[in-house]
């Protein structure tokens, strides 16, 4: 039988919206678009690499609370709120992903407030960081 856990933060916007955080079916996560608000002050940093940062740990809490790590992640989707801040977002998102390397889209669409620089959401399958990896090149 497949076995679905749902997971809440006791985020309003959750309650209000009707979403999970995280939704998790057998091995497959699924986290919803993350913010880069820090959970203990409310805050959001002006600093686009430590915001970025910010959304990263908040996802891999997020998905430590199903018994995954951020190296389970195999797509992610990336949105900027200025197009301007792509290179530092993206720098700062690198630095966290290399290794990891999950496919990535990576998008400009208005967010839902100006302090949030960056959004992410990610699916992950847990235990693919354990899993032996083959990189291949190609040419395209």
């Amino acid at each position: 039988m497949t076995k679905v856990i749902k997971v809440k933060t006791g985020n309003k916007f959750e309650e209000h919206g009707s979403y999970s955080r995280l939704v998790a079916v057998d091995d497959m996560i699924y986290v919803s678009n993350t913010a880069g608000r820090n959970p203990r002050t409310k805050e959001f940093s002006e600093d686009l690499a430590e915001q970025t940062n910010q959304v990263l740990d908040n996802i891999s809490t997020a998905l430590a609370s199903v018994d995954a790590v951020l190296e389970d992640v195999v797509s992610a989707r990336v949105y900027v709120q200025f197009p301007e801040n792509i290179d530092v977002i993206m720098e700062a998102y690198g630095k966290r992903m290399r290794g990891i390397n999950p496919v990535l889209t990576m998008t400009c669409p208005p967010l839902g407030s100006a302090q949030y620089k960056v959004e992410i959401d990610v699916t992950a399958i847990r235990g693919v960081s354990k899993a032996d990896v083959e990189e291949r090149l190609i040419t395209l």
